[in-house]
């Protein structure tokens, strides 16, 4: 019988990447996102590579639309193996002081609640079974703060402290918690974080050759597929010339 992951922002990027893995690996998949075009067209993806797919189109910010797809899952979709928290991203690089209100709102809404809630929503059955990984994709940003990166720099810290946490709140189970702390990675990331300005996003990967999504996905792998009493409790990754979340050799 096959084991199911369900990996929330599935539709690019880090989540697509790790869906693909996973599905490649023997995964039957549940994959979640807003777009539901985009939704349909990963899942026929990894449905062309052996697993069996059930989308699920919602917005993690919004609990009642994530408790009532997760408490609707078919019977034989229940019993996730895997949850890859990858739903997130950045908006805005302003300094604190002139932040945009709105953008505070989506990252803590996204990366911190969203997170929490399908933790709470998924956990309690892992528990029940006494197994299952928790997969967070957390940053090289909650190591340390840079420059406009306040708000978000905060939400990664956050996702550090919520997988250590649940790692201990679990101990006394087999479920393992993975957090996962990307560096420099092109994707849609910073068209996102500079609200489309996609020349603008451009020039954050100039001068050096940064992770793909691909890569991270090669981390979640390996966390997930080490042996049972082995717990990868974190991974930073980063490409070669950074050294820091702030300290990047461009060439």
């Amino acid at each position: 019988m096959k084991k199911i992951a369900l990996v929330t922002g599935a539709t690019s990027g880090i989540g697509e990447a790790c869906a693909r893995k996973l599905a490649e690996n023997g995964y039957n998949m549940i994959i979640t996102g807003r777009r539901t075009g985009r939704l349909e067209e990963v899942a026929n993806e990894l449905r062309a590579l052996g697993a069996e797919v059930l989308p699920l189109v919602f917005d993690v910010r919004d609990r009642d639309a994530a408790t009532a797809a997760i408490q609707g899952l078919p019977a034989e979709w229940r019993e996730i193996d895997v949850l890859v928290n990858n739903a997130g991203g950045a908006w805005g690089l302003e300094p604190e002081y002139e932040g945009n209100y709105a953008d505070w709102d989506t990252m803590i809404d996204t990366n911190i609640k969203g997170l929490l809630t399908m933790t709470r929503l998924i956990v309690p059955g892992m528990v029940e079974r006494d197994r299952g990984h928790v997969v967070n994709i957390g940053s090289v940003a909650g190591d340390a703060a840079y420059g406009g990166g306040n708000v978000y720099c905060a939400t990664k810290s956050a996702v550090k402290a919520l997988s250590d946490g649940l790692r201990i709140d679990v101990a006394h189970t087999r479920v393992r918690v993975t957090n996962i702390k990307p560096g420099l990675v092109e994707t849609n990331f910073s068209v996102t974080r500079f609200h489309g300005d996609k020349d603008r996003a451009d020039g954050v990967y100039k001068g050096i050759k940064p992770l793909t999504g691909a890569d991270i996905a090669e981390s979640v792998y390996y966390a997930v597929s080490a042996p049972e009493h082995v717990q990868v409790a974190e991974i930073l990754i980063l490409a070669t010339h950074q050294a820091s979340g702030s300290v990047i050799h461009r060439q």
